[in-house]
């Protein structure tokens, strides 16, 4: 697969005694600096082959070999590297060389290198090596997804590289190749020697007789690929070599970087061609993809931010045609290597190309549900035909019908695209996102701590989150099963909800736990509690107002609840009024409502109560002080005081 790699320039890459050795290495190495790997190449394996070699040498060599898919030859270096200069070769040498001898059908020796790779990395996040610590038998899964169709001709291959095959309008389809430029001179690129690549078109898959020709209007001298056309046609979003007033413009390390563009379709031709705003000179963004309303646009970077050589990232595409920020797809796609080709197919599959995940070797391609992301959802290698040992990448499908591009041996060319017949969808794991608070159900006060547990129905835990300090939570669910979500703390009552196989969309459970003893809260008044509210009495009446009978009724229900719990009824007047009078009104109304509540079955033994007149008044109206009626009556009122 040579053209995509030197399509996707992201790579972090890491003398003799001779003083014409050391002469060509150096030039050399400045060649390998700028990418072009083919020249660089030449030097240093000319070099290696009379005998002069150092790890430094060795690492730029096997990397040539290995970002071009030349994994027999990125073998061999790689062997020589870590048979000479172990000390030298850092935990990532042994991932890429694992990979290369996975490509080669080497799978006892690949498993030692990753081992290696494991005991060598430094980082213990590194998402390569969970999954090799994890033990997955990954073989057995991708074997599992395999068989679910059929390989099918494409008969437009070349013996140049085909590959990035995109949907067109009306059973069309476009792709990228390094064939025929159309020009006298053709231009070639030092990354491995090859010709710039151009956008093509089929004009139709199903008609005999269809022929090839390029996209007008979005080719220039440099490589124009992967590209994703909107619903309507009109619409097209593609990658090219970045350019400044049709000249290639490179960072300030001279790598010309890639770029997305966005051409709009007037009067049935492209124009109005654009580079999208989140680009940048300082590191590429390419190989764009739609998903299925075309409000969101996918593609791979290494920007910053990023996890790995490259991540896959979306922006969304607002109505005025702008752009959001962008946002990394998150570890469950990214690993510390290569993510990218993105493809989202009409059913919200993400299709994507990576060496990161376990595969057969090389790029695989593999799938996940897209609306799972970023917080979870299985990541699927799709298995064969589709992947092999080699280079498998650019996938797309509708329908039953399916197309991507390996380097495979059989091939007409470098690259060729071959068509997918699928019998079988993969089958995937229905990842549900349930978010909530837990509070007190009397005070309402969010409980911070609580352990949220999700238990199947087997009444096996699965999985457990603990509240902030804001008593929110979030949690993952199966949706293809019912679940129990269960809230426990100490000193609550613990609550539960059982959720019914669904459609995987997120859904928000709140919680609300009851103390397991309210005499915890001896001294307290149980209608702050309850949340009641005050229990208020007319001006010079002790009678039970229908409101008031609509909040002791609460605590009555309280009571019953919990039949050890005792209650006093501190009742109030305001001011007005002479001391003694309010005192003996006061009484009337605690005994008022005592009498009310022992008429409603609540133990005349578990009640008292006790008027207190206007000495506990809760504003400043007092004796002589003008006030409202309003704020008068906030201090004739009823407390219900929980009791030893």
């Amino acid at each position: 697969m040579k053209p995509i790699y030197r399509l996707f320039t992201f790579f972090l890459l890491s003398g003799t005694t001779l003083i014409a050795q050391e002469r060509a290495l150096d030039r050399a190495d400045s060649q390998y600096e700028r990418y072009s790997f083919k020249l660089a190449q030449d030097i240093y394996q000319k070099v290696f082959d009379r005998g002069y070699m150092d790890a430094e040498m060795l690492k730029k060599l096997g990397n040539t070999y290995y970002f071009n898919a030349e994994y027999t030859q990125a073998a061999q270096v790689y062997d020589s590297l870590i048979s000479r200069f172990s000390g030298d070769a850092e935990a990532e040498y042994y991932f890429r060389f694992a990979q290369a001898l996975k490509s080669l059908g080497e799978e006892g020796r690949a498993s030692d290198m990753m081992a290696e790779f494991a005991r060598k990395s430094r980082s213990l996040t590194d998402a390569r090596v969970q999954k090799y610590e994890a033990r997955e038998d990954y073989l057995a899964s991708i074997e599992a997804n395999s068989g679910r169709g059929s390989l099918d001709t494409f008969y437009f291959n070349s013996s140049y590289s085909d590959f990035a095959p995109a949907f067109g309008p009306d059973s069309s389809l476009i792709f990228s190749s390094d064939r025929d430029t159309g020009n006298l001179a053709r231009y070639r690129h030092t990354w491995n020697a090859r010709d710039f690549l151009d956008l093509y078109r089929v004009d139709s898959l199903t008609r005999k007789g269809s022929t090839v020709t390029k996209v007008d209007g979005v080719n220039s001298r440099y490589h124009e690929s992967t590209s994703a056309l909107s619903a309507d046609g009109n619409t097209l979003y593609f990658t090219r070599n970045n350019l400044v007033e049709n000249k290639r413009a490179s960072d300030n390390e001279g790598v010309v970087r890639l770029k997305i563009y966005r051409a709009l379709k007037v009067d049935g031709a492209w124009a109005s061609i654009e580079e999208l705003p989140f680009n940048d000179d300082s590191y590429s963004v390419a190989h764009p993809a739609l998903s299925p309303d075309g409000k969101v646009l996918y593609f791979a970077s290494d920007m910053t931010g990023g996890r790995g050589q490259s991540d896959l990232w979306r922006v969304q595409i607002r109505e005025d045609g702008t752009f959001s920020s962008p946002e990394n797809l998150g570890p469950k796609i990214n690993t510390e290597a290569r993510e990218t080709f993105p493809f989202v197919s009409a059913d919200n599959v993400l299709y994507f190309a990576s060496d990161g995940h376990p595969g057969l070797g090389g790029l695989d391609i593999f799938a996940t549900k897209i609306e799972y992301l970023p917080y979870g959802g299985k990541v699927q290698n799709v298995g064969r035909p589709v992947n092999s040992e080699m280079d498998d990448f650019t996938f797309i499908i509708s329908d039953s019908l399916g197309y991507f591009a390996s380097n495979r041996p059989g091939g007409m060319g470098d690259d060729d695209i071959y068509a997918f017949r699928q019998q079988q969808a993969l089958e995937f794991d229905c990842i549900q996102k349930i978010t909530g608070t837990v509070r007190d159900r009397f005070s309402n006060e969010p409980l911070s701590g609580t352990t949220i547990r999700v238990i199947d129905e087997e009444n096996n835990e699965v999985s457990s989150s603990i509240t902030n300090a804001d008593g929110e939570y979030e949690i993952l669910v199966d949706c293809n099963r019912g679940n129990f979500i269960r809230a426990t703390r100490d000193q609550y009552i613990p609550s539960e909800e059982f959720l019914e196989p669904s459609d995987g969309k997120p859904r928000i459970v709140d919680f609300y736990l009851e103390p397991e003893n309210v005499l915890a809260g001896l001294g307290d008044d149980l209608a702050k509690l309850l949340q009641l509210s005050t229990i208020y009495f007319d001006f010079d009446r002790y009678n039970i107002r229908p409101d008031a009978e609509i909040e002791i009724q609460k605590v009555i229900a309280a009571m019953e609840k919990y039949p050890s719990l005792k209650i006093k009824a501190n009742s109030h007047t305001d001011s007005r009024g002479p001391d003694a009078y309010n005192l003996w009104l006061s009484q009337k109304r605690a005994e008022a409502t005592v009498n009310y509540m022992i008429s409603k079955g609540i133990s005349a033994d578990r009640l008292n109560g006790e008027g207190f007149g206007e000495t506990r008044l809760i504003n400043a109206c007092d004796d002589g002080v003008s006030c409202t009626e309003a704020e008068h009556q906030l201090n004739r009122r009823s407390e219900f005081i929980i009791q030893d």
